[in-house]
């Protein structure tokens, strides 16, 4: 091929991308806000006495529902994205652009190129959304819905949390703390305790602790050490106005994953939405070795978390041979399929994650078993495409 037939195949191209392209993120657009508005707008009614209830007034249900809009993109996306690609697959098949492309030498794969494209950065803004503003959202409008209500009052504020315990499994220290600021990384009335090499505890008390320069400083502090013999009385140490920790690695992180996941893996119902990769990775830091059952879970919530942003390719793959397929059909052919595709990979996700987490499958096939199954289908589906 000369150089100038390669320029204006090129073109072409880019001409055809740019196409493609518009005729999907009109809908994609159209399909993210009616569902943004329809969630809100459902859940308003079906929680608007609660929220009087609990005395929240017009801005405050606004700044409520504001708060939310990363969590539902969330949950909405790859719904949307499944629809609007139905949809403009189904209404080119339906004016036989795609059989004329084909026809021009275009293959399956080159002519959906824009498709992966938007999955792929779906699929990424899926997951910093997931990752870096979902679980502040939901913290912050739980904060909203409980700002007027009266049963709340005198109890800790949101970030601060009474009475934390917690052990690092992984370095043998104990902690128990009298009030957390999960915001400053400050504490009142902190204890701590661990076992040395040979076989004594050294003990650490102080009114407050500060997390600054990456290490604990104990302030008004002492330091005990308890003998390995039995019934033997506390030796002090030191006293003093300000002890400084560096060997107490634990981070705030560490300590803020461990009171996200430590009530949640007793409740066993936290959403999944509230469990971020790095919070369950520095919780598994600090209990290397959880048992059975808590690692069933845990590992199934960390492979969903990386399964959740690939959800938004394996869209663009199942929706390709459904939406593309020749012949002079309805477009609301498109809405019908979308519908039977999402409650199927619904169900199958849903399946799939309670028997992970159950342990009778293995973590990671629990949660990928939607997004194999459907990404075989895709493929089988459109090498059958003629």
């Amino acid at each position: 091929m000369r150089r100038g037939e390669r320029v204006c195949t090129l073109a072409g191209m880019r001409l055809l991308d740019r196409y493609l392209l518009r005729e999907l993120l009109v809908p994609l657009a159209y399909c993210l806000v009616g569902f943004l508005m329809l969630w809100i707008t459902s859940d308003l009614f079906a929680n608007l006495g609660d929220l009087q209830r609990k005395k929240l007034q017009a801005g405050d249900i606004a700044e409520f529902y504001f708060v939310q809009v990363p969590e539902i993109l969330v949950l909405i996306l790859p719904i949307a994205l499944l629809l609007a690609l139905l949809y403009a697959l189904t209404n080119h098949a339906r004016h036989h652009e795609i059989t004329a492309i084909r026809a021009a030498g275009v293959s399956l794969w080159r002519l959906s190129a824009p498709y992966f494209a938007v999955g792929l950065l779906s699929g990424a803004g899926l997951f910093v959304l997931n990752e870096y503003f979902v679980p502040d959202s939901s913290d912050a409008s739980e904060r909203i819905k409980l700002r007027y209500d009266p049963k709340s009052t005198g109890n800790a504020p949101g970030n601060r949390v009474r009475n934390l315990g917690f052990t690092n499994a992984r370095e043998g220290r104990v902690w128990k703390i009298g009030m957390y600021n999960s915001d400053t990384a400050e504490m009142s009335n902190p204890q701590v305790f661990w076992r040395q090499p040979d076989g004594s505890q050294l003990w650490v008390t102080a009114e407050r602790a500060v997390y600054t320069n990456g290490f604990w400083l104990f302030l008004n502090a002492r330091q005990y050490r308890e003998s390995a013999q039995t019934n033997t009385l506390l030796e002090p140490l030191v006293q003093t106005n300000a002890l400084a920790l560096p060997q107490l690695t634990e981070t705030p992180e560490e300590i803020k994953s461990e009171i996200r996941i430590g009530g949640a893996i007793s409740l066993k119902r936290a959403r999944k939405a509230d469990l971020p990769i790095a919070e369950i990775r520095n919780y598994l830091r600090l209990h290397p070795n959880p048992t059975a059952s808590d690692s069933a879970w845990l590992n199934t919530k960390l492979q969903g978390r990386l399964a959740a942003p690939w959800t938004c390719l394996v869209v663009v793959l199942i929706a390709l041979p459904f939406g593309a397929a020749s012949g002079r059909r309805n477009v609301f052919v498109g809405v019908a399929s979308s519908i039977v595709l999402c409650f199927s990979f619904f169900v199958l996700q849903q399946l799939g994650l309670a028997l992970g987490a159950g342990g009778h499958l293995p973590p990671w096939l629990g949660a990928w078993t939607p997004n194999i199954v459907f990404t075989l289908t895709g493929l089988v589906m459109s090498a059958r495409m003629r």
